[in-house]
């Protein structure tokens, strides 16, 4: 019987368009390292090639490591200094993206009832950020960090969406059976495939990522407003 609720984050708690914020975060960056000297497109040359290796991670380090080993490829010998300035982005500049955030109140009341019917809650949002960025996210939602159990971030996870390993991973931190679990987000790709390990799946339609036009008509599917509805529908645990 399902008694967790796994939700990604970005365009599903969080309600924004999610190529308006990769503008946007993208743009952050290099405004922040061009005050530096830096040309433009060398520092974030450096930050793809770390995101690459964070989704071709085997899980033998975190992504925090290997996001690192492959950025000081590109810019080595500066590592101290590139930590503490995307430390002080996040905690600063990165929070002006916050305007994009739109209200979601089907969200919070979701999140209420699942809370009163006792159901265990985890934020499965791709684990491509630092927790400090994770966090913030969080907040740009009005959203309470204490009601997951576990927070994916790059830190703690050693596995990228869409790569099934990084539910495997999950389950065995919150020590749960994959029947026991559904997965709410709105990538087709990167959410549903969670269902290849027998984790129940609901897809938001809100704003839905659907790159590859993959049919989704078997798995739970509505708008944020749906699945509030569907929670009401639960058993109390």
């Amino acid at each position: 019987m399902i008694n967790t609720i796994l939700f990604d984050l970005d365009g599903t708690l969080l309600a924004f368009d999610q190529n308006e914020f990769i503008k946007l975060y993208f743009a952050g960056i290099e405004e922040k390292f061009l005050h530096h000297g830096y040309p433009k497109g060398v520092v974030l040359n450096a930050v793809f090639e770390g995101v690459k290796a964070m989704l071709a991670n085997d899980g033998s380090i975190s992504n925090e490591q290997a996001f690192w080993d492959r950025f000081s490829v590109f810019l080595p010998d500066q590592l101290y200094f590139f930590e503490k300035e995307f430390l002080d982005y996040y905690q600063t500049d990165f929070n002006e993206i916050k305007k994009i955030v739109k209200e979601n109140e089907y969200a919070h009341k979701a999140i209420k009832v699942l809370k009163e019917k006792n159901y265990q809650l985890v934020l499965a949002t791709n684990p491509l950020f630092p927790q400090v960025a994770t966090y913030n996210r969080i907040k740009w939602g009005d959203l309470n960090k204490n009601d997951f159990s576990l927070i994916t971030t790059f830190e703690n996870s050693s596995f990228c969406k869409p790569n099934p390993k990084y539910y495997l991973e999950i389950l065995e931190k919150i020590n749960k059976n994959p029947n026991e679990c559904m997965m709410v987000g709105n990538d087709v790709e990167e959410d549903l495939v969670a269902a290849k390990l027998g984790i129940d799946t609901y897809l938001i339609t809100d704003n839905i990522i659907n790159s590859q036009n993959l049919d989704y008509s078997m798995h739970k599917n509505g708008s944020f407003k749906d699945f509030y509805e569907f929670t009401l529908t639960l058993k109390d645990l």
